[in-house]
Formats: C-alpha cells, sequence, structure tokens
C-alpha cells in the first residue's frame, strides 16, 4: 500500500490533531468536523477510536479500507468504523495542492449506544453502525451529505447533535451502499509491529505483480516463516496467500472499472500466473467473472460503452 513519505504512525493519537490542520479542539463536542485538502499529513495507512464519515469533494486515487484497495472520485462517501485502518491517497494532485478535498466527521461509538436507553429512536442507526466496523460506501449521496455537513459545521452544542442525528438518520435508510473490507484488519497497539506491518505492506504493494517469495517477505519483517505466518494472520485476519489475492484482485477490479484492457491482460499484470486461476480466484471472492463485474461497473458508473469494450471470451 501506499503511504507518504513522512510514515506516520498507525495510531492517529489526540496529540497529533493540531487545529492548525484543521481539527477542532477535543472536548468542545462529541461531533468533530474536519475539512483538509492535500498534501495532507494524516493521509497514511492509520486508524483511530473514532467513526470516520469520509466525504470527498475533489481529486481521484486510491482507497485503502481494511483488506480493500479500490479506487475513489469526487462524490465518494464512506462510513469507517473505529480502529479500522484506512487510508485516501489522490493522484491527481497539481503541484498548487488542493486546498479542499475532504469534509470529515469524527464520533464515538459509546453516546450513542448508551443514548439508546433514553431515546429509543436513535436504535435505527444501530445496524449501520454495526455495518461500519468493515466500512461502507454510499452511493449516490454525495450532495445531501455535503449539505448536511456543512449544517453541522455552522452549529454549536444541541443544535450540532440534532444536525448529526439528522445525517446519520439520512445514511442509516440510504439504500444504495455496499460492504468495503472483508475483515476489520485491527491494528495493533504495539508500535513496533505497526511499523513491521508497514514495511510488508509497502513491499507487497512495489512487488505485487510479481511472484511473491515468502522468504523475501519474511525478511523484510524480520521474522521466521513459522512466526511470520502466526504474526501476519492476526494482525490481517487472513493467511498471507490469502490476503495476496485478494489485493490482486482489488487491482484487477480497479483495472476493470478504469480500462478497456483485455481481462487475460489484467490477469497478468496484477500477478495471476494463469487466466483459469484467475478467473476461479475472481469469481469466488466477487461472485462473479471479471466481465460480469466491468458491466456492472459501466451500469452503475457508466465508466465506458460496452461495445467499445474488449473482453476475453474465456472470462
Amino acid at each position: 500500500m501506499r503511504h507518504n513519505a513522512a510514515r506516520k504512525p498507525e495510531l492517529e493519537h489526540e496529540l497529533l490533531r493540531d487545529p492548525r490542520l484543521g481539527f477542532e479542539p477535543a472536548g468542545g463536542s462529541s461531533v468533530r468536523c474536519l475539512q483538509h485538502g492535500v498534501p495532507w499529513p494524516f493521509d497514511c495507512w492509520h486508524y483511530h477510536d473514532e467513526y470516520e464519515l469520509q466525504c470527498i469533494n475533489r481529486s481521484s486515487g486510491d482507497a485503502f479500507v481494511g483488506d480493500h484497495i479500490g479506487r475513489f472520485e469526487p462524490g465518494y462517501v464512506a462510513l469507517v468504523g473505529a480502529r479500522l485502518p484506512h487510508t485516501w491517497i489522490s493522484h491527481d494532485v497539481p503541484p498548487e495542492g488542493i486546498a479542499e478535498r475532504s469534509m470529515v466527521i469524527h464520533f464515538r461509538d459509546e453516546p450513542l449506544r448508551k443514548g439508546t436507553d433514553l431515546f429509543p429512536e436513535l436504535k435505527a442507526v444501530l445496524p449501520m453502525l454495526d455495518r461500519a466496523r468493515l466500512g461502507i460506501e454510499f452511493f449516490g449521496i454525495h450532495a445531501l451529505v455535503r449539505e448536511r455537513f456543512l449544517r453541522v459545521q455552522a452549529q454549536e452544542g444541541m443544535a450540532r447533535l440534532a444536525e448529526f442525528i439528522g445525517l446519520l438518520h439520512e445514511l442509516a435508510r440510504w439504500p444504495d451502499w455496499r460492504q468495503i473490507s472483508n475483515t476489520t484488519g485491527t491494528a495493533s497497539e504495539d508500535p513496533s509491529a505497526n511499523t513491521r506491518m508497514r514495511r510488508v505492506l509497502d513491499y507487497l504493494d512495489q512487488h505485487l505483480t510479481e511472484e511473491l517469495s515468502l522468504p523475501a517477505v519474511c525478511a523484510v519483517a524480520n521474522m521466521a516463516e513459522s512466526s511470520f505466518s502466526r504474526y501476519f494472520h492476526k494482525h490481517m485476519g487472513a493467511t498471507f496467500t490469502d490476503f495476496v489475492t485478494r489485493l490482486r484482485i482489488a487491482k484487477a477490479c480497479e483495472m476493470l472499472q478504469t480500462s478497456d484492457r483485455l481481462v487475460s491482460d489484467i490477469c497478468y499484470e496484477v500477478g495471476f500466473a494463469n487466466l483459469a486461476n484467475f478467473n476461479r480466484r475472481f469469481l469466488q471472492l466477487k461472485g462473479m467473472t471479471p466481465s460480469a463485474y466491468r458491466q456492472q461497473a459501466q451500469d452503475r458508473f457508466g465508466l465506458r460503452t460496452a461495445q467499445n469494450t474488449p473482453l476475453a471470451t474465456t472470462a
């Protein structure tokens, strides 16, 4: 995965949330708003104790949430649960930067769940909060979220809370959404473990399309193979082989969405050795063939016309 050169800590600690970076002071509200552009110091693989509602207004790039790698475009809206690792890396930033890329709201789980004892109406949002443990991407809701964000940000006290509850209500009943990640991928509390995992993820990103050698990856982690296998499964919720397969399939999904490349070409470019295995694993993880996935992306996002999209007949 791509991280900026500064390699910020995995944990976005409160002490790092400088108001000069756009953060609202701690303690003023249970609902905290943030607007920021790019470059941005916290565009790195990180996690925190709050839920994060992310609304992207400008730029496109790569979305990393749990074990998911995908694309984001202007209009992207996602809700990420507490301690679910995530980052959004923009790739089309002009030299002067972008002043306002993201609108972000941070809020904690406990106050809302405790509030259901006094206000049973709040129970309507709990299923959504549970789903957010794996991240949720919403479609077609950007304009509404942007408007609601500005209303939340403009208010204080009870008025802010009321606007925020209204926003949660809209999100909870929105019909067009999908789960983002397959695993929570909860980050470790051990800073040395976080540093080790960052090295491994960086290595995987740089060599994903090559034949990955487990001994080489273990050398990056400075661990014996037997210890590394247990360590990796504990921290990423999957075996090393399964995780690499998911990364490659995620990369293939991105290419299917954004290019007219032959499915067979994409198969080899993302690191699979043969097309049959690629098609089989794609079907297992996505529930459809690569060709069907490309068609669904076209139907939803209008990325291309079907007549002009060459597809491998074996997919």
